[in-house]
């Protein structure tokens, strides 16, 4: 048994925040020909620019999450037939807080879900951050987390979301430095700790130096971009993977989710004011898996 889901991670140079129709047909350029029910990907803040390869002002560019932007994703998914992740955008919440946040739409034009990052790269980024971690349900494919830029540096982000039953943790991002190097190692480790595809979604030049990449459960890197030229990385990945390596274990060998047991001591956790228990270790099942 099978289930596959296509990926069209568009490697694009950032647009202006009110581009709506730029990019729309920049979606439909990118999906022309290729598979119906893919899921698309575009960078972190590619709604977000003054000029090219300049950010916007948050303040300026943000919108409520139910405004004329997310009518036009709705509409885009559902004509399109697919499931859309427009990279992440200056959303303004309660209190006239701006979050960066990152929508998910399906192919019947509903947004599921939209998660906020939880980690800004501060002092640089001045978004209000988010409080919690966001996954969501392809119906009838899988599950799929959500995490944006920096929040890859931080492990405990990528846990939590195969903790809550991802099978791909779709991580898009705008990193026009060199430290680039560091985040595609990072991305293939929280691939290999958590045995889940990552999909690392950056920008091209000059928002960006590229090197998007899609990881497997074992840390395989399956596909890649060479530069930061404007790119479409294509792959069909079988979410069933996700469950076979766990089973068989990492190289056939390692099964990180069967490490505790029921009747090991509870580890203490000083550093977040909790602790690992042997009797909730064991990742959240997907509806979409085999039984």
């Amino acid at each position: 048994m099978a289930r596959p889901l296509p990926l069209i991670l568009a490697q694009a140079p950032g647009r202006l925040a009110d581009d709506l129709a730029g990019f729309t047909a920049d979606v439909e350029r990118r999906v022309k020909l290729r598979a119906t029910g893919a899921l698309v990907v575009y960078p972190e803040l590619h709604l977000g620019e003054s000029a090219p390869g300049v950010p916007a002002d948050p303040g300026q560019a943000a919108e409520p999450l139910d405004g004329k932007r997310d009518a036009v994703f709705a509409e885009l998914a559902g004509d399109l037939g697919i499931w859309l992740v427009p990279g992440s955008v200056y959303e303004r919440g309660d209190g006239d807080r701006v979050h960066n946040t990152t929508p998910v739409y399906s192919p019947r034009g509903e947004r599921l879900a939209a998660y906020r990052k939880i980690c800004p790269w501060r002092p640089y980024e001045t978004t209000t951050p988010g409080n919690r971690f966001e996954v969501v349900d392809l119906a009838g494919v899988g599950r799929i987390g959500l995490s944006i830029c920096y929040d890859t540096w931080f492990p405990e982000i990528s846990r939590h979301l195969a903790w809550m039953g991802a099978e791909l943790i779709v991580n898009v991002v705008r990193t026009p430095t060199s430290d680039r190097a560091q985040e595609v190692v990072l991305n293939r480790a929280n691939a290999i700790a958590n045995q889940v595809f990552v999909a690392s979604v950056n920008s091209a030049a000059p928002s960006g130096i590229g090197r998007s990449l899609v990881i497997d459960p074992q840390g395989t890197v399956r596909a890649e971009t060479v530069d930061a030229s404007d790119s479409t990385l294509t792959d069909v990945i079988d979410l069933d993977e996700v469950s076979n390596v766990r089973r068989y274990g990492t190289a056939g060998l390692n099964r990180i989710w069967d490490q505790f047991r029921p009747g090991d001591p509870a580890l203490d956790l000083p550093l977040y004011g909790g602790r690992i228990d042997p009797a909730t270790w064991n990742p959240a099942p997907t509806t979409e898996e085999p039984r």
